[in-house]
């Protein structure tokens, strides 16, 4: 059967057959999206993201901490790779050796003009669906972040938070963690 056939809802076992092409695949609701290569400026706040939330979730011992590419199925028709995401102690066992088989605690993804309509629309909704707790979307043109937190109702924004305002970024996953959104964005990031 071919890749893209259209009467039925891709899985995870036609995403293993999609060629690595150096472009970013992922499966959402069974529908195939293709990312290209992020600009530096997304890899520059990945990584000092990486060293902040991954440094503290380590140094803390709180559970594991992974950043793209990395499988992540949510569901038999969902299968992304989150820029990061985080796993709590508790639910470590849902990372296999190959891939995150259940929701990460924590999705944090970067916004770009080629995904933030992927990002806050359909990946939002499979990240809601499956029971992420809780979802960062960092923007590096409002140089902030609106985060998402799961309550009785589903994923619920909270307010957006920026570097202009001062602003300090907190999880009640990540007890004690504090971002102030200023330090992570004067590192000077193109646009």
């Amino acid at each position: 059967m071919a890749l893209h056939d259209l009467a039925r809802k891709l899985t995870y076992e036609d995403y293993v057959l999609i060629p690595d092409d150096g472009q970013r695949h992922e499966i959402i609701d069974g529908e195939h999206y293709v990312t290209a290569a992020p600009f530096l400026s997304h890899q520059r706040l990945a990584f000092l993201l990486t060293l902040r939330v991954g440094g503290f979730v380590e140094t803390n011992r709180l559970g594991l901490f992974f950043f793209a590419p990395a499988d992540v199925l949510l569901s038999a028709y969902d299968v992304v790779q989150p820029d990061m995401f985080f796993i709590s102690s508790e639910r470590a066992a849902i990372a296999g050796l190959k891939n995150v088989q259940g929701a990460p605690d924590l999705v944090i993804e970067i916004l770009s003009r080629s995904t933030h309509r992927l990002d806050g629309g359909a990946k939002l909704q499979a990240y809601e669906r499956s029971g992420v707790r809780e979802y960062w979307m960092f923007d590096l043109f409002k140089r902030g972040v609106q985060p998402w937190e799961r309550t009785d109702e589903g994923l619920r924004p909270k307010p957006f938070l920026s570097a202009a305002a001062g602003d300090v970024l907190a999880s009640p996953l990540l007890p004690g963690f504090e971002l102030p959104l200023a330090e992570l964005f004067e590192h000077g990031f193109s646009r």
